[in-house]
Formats: C-alpha cells, sequence, structure tokens
C-alpha cells in the first residue's frame, strides 16, 4: 500500500480504538515517526494532512529539514489559503551538550531525561525568546538498553519541582517506550503505570499534565483504552526502515 493508504488506515484503527474506549477520537493525536525516511516520504505524509512528526536524531532532522520545509506544500497558495504548520518532536535521546540545536529545530522535545537536560533546554529556549514544549521520558520497564528516568527515581521528582523556575519550558506530560512483547497486551501493565504516575505527579505538583505519549505500531489500540493521548507510529504508516542510509546511522542525539 501506499503512504496515504497506510496513513488513512492508522488514522481509522485510532478512531476506532478511541471509540471503543469511550473516548473521542480527536483526543488522541497521531505522531508520524519519520525516522530514517526521507524528505519525500515525510512531504507524501503532508500532502494527505499529517502535521504531526517525530525524529530521533537532531542531526537526522537537520539533514531533512530544509527540504521538507521548502516545499510548495508548505507555502501559502493565498492569504485566504494559508499553509498547513508542521510540528515536528524530538522523541528520541538527547545529549545535554545537543539542547541549544535541538530547542532551535524542534517545536517540542518529548525524551527530557534529566534535570541537567530540562535546564539547558530552558537555557536555549530563552536565548531563542521561545517556549519549548516538553514531555519527560519515564523507563517504566527499567531496561538498561533504553533511555528515561525510573519512576520511582528521586530526580523525576526533583524535574517536576523545578518546573515553577524553568519558565521558557511547558511541561506538558510523560513518554514511555515499553518493553516489547508479541502479545500486544503485554504493554498494558507499563501503559497502567505511567498514566498512575502522572497522576500522582498532577497531585504533587498541581500541573495539568495533559499528555502521555505512548503506544507504537504495534501496541497503539491498547495504549489509547489505557489513555494514551499521543501515539507514535512509524513502520505502520511508512513501511519498514532503511538503517544503511547515512542519515540513520548508529548515533545519539
Amino acid at each position: 500500500m501506499s503512504i496515504a493508504q497506510q496513513l488513512a488506515q492508522v488514522k481509522e484503527r485510532v478512531a476506532q480504538a478511541a471509540r471503543a474506549a469511550n473516548r473521542a477520537p480527536e483526543d488522541v493525536r497521531l505522531m508520524a515517526v519519520s525516522k530514517t525516511h526521507p524528505p519525500a516520504a515525510i512531504l507524501q505524509a503532508i500532502s494527505c494532512g499529517q502535521i504531526l512528526f517525530g525524529e530521533n536524531r537532531v542531526q537526522e532532522w537537520e539533514s531533512k529539514r530544509e527540504e521538507v520545509l521548502a516545499s510548495p506544500l508548505l507555502v501559502a497558495a493565498s492569504s485566504s489559503s494559508p499553509a498547513p504548520k508542521i510540528q515536528m518532536h524530538l522523541i528520541g535521546h538527547l545529549q545535554s551538550n545537543k539542547a541549544a540545536k535541538a530547542a532551535e529545530l524542534f517545536d517540542a522535545i518529548d525524551s527530557v531525561d534529566s534535570l541537567r537536560l530540562a535546564e539547558r533546554l530552558n537555557q536555549s529556549a530563552a536565548r531563542l525568546n521561545k517556549i519549548l514544549n516538553i514531555l519527560v521520558e519515564v523507563n517504566v520497564g527499567g531496561e538498561l538498553s533504553k533511555a528515561g528516568l525510573a519512576p520511582t527515581s528521586p530526580e523525576l521528582l526533583a524535574l517536576f519541582d523545578a518546573s515553577s523556575r524553568l519558565t521558557h519550558l511547558r511541561l506538558l506530560g510523560l513518554m514511555t517506550v515499553p518493553p516489547f512483547t508479541t502479545d500486544p497486551a503485554g504493554a498494558r501493565p507499563y501503559f497502567v503505570q505511567l498514566r498512575q504516575l502522572r497522576d500522582q505527579l498532577r497531585q504533587r505538583t498541581g500541573l495539568p499534565l495533559p499528555e502521555l505519549s505512548m503506544g507504537m505500531s504495534h501496541d497503539f489500540e491498547i495504549a489509547i483504552q489505557e489513555g494514551s493521548t499521543c501515539v507514535r507510529v512509524g513502520t505502520a504508516i511508512f513501511g519498514q526502515r532503511d538503517y544503511s542510509s547515512p542519515t540513520a546511522a548508529p548515533s545519539e542525539s
């Protein structure tokens, strides 16, 4: 199937999962994860009305950004026909020494995993005179191979307690990548855990924390049942990834 067909199919699955959970489909956003895929693939999705995207690495989006943003698809035809504005989120691990470039290139950072990184992003956003949306990444499965703060980490509480002084960050909620299970239902306990943690942090901080970014191509229906507000889908939209691409070479953001 084409990207257009696959995107339409995923959108319908998201809507069906939301309705089955007695939720409004518009309450669940679909993020198209475009990592390793070329600008042409992103532009095909944009031509179908997709505006929310996720990339894993700063340098990869930097290499694709100019071609995407220069597309006629993103240029207004007239004053009465405004151009769509895409939103690009960083969802991969970010080293604090790349915070300045990330704050410049991305609309949001969904993978903040330390107070130090949050402070660096706050400083960078202040220099850019912008408010940067962020999510805190939580490693619900305790996997050594994955980034994210432990649910019981003192630094997690310290980061949320510092939110009032991080004046150029808008802390919106939590993100997680649970351990992979062949049965999508195996991810449910991790999604429940993230939702409960969000609720506890709401009580502690008084912040609304409306966002729960959880669920990917193989388990997003389960995530929606457990309260996800944003599902991150790549393979089911763009097909299998080509890790031989120069922009996809293994490296941290």
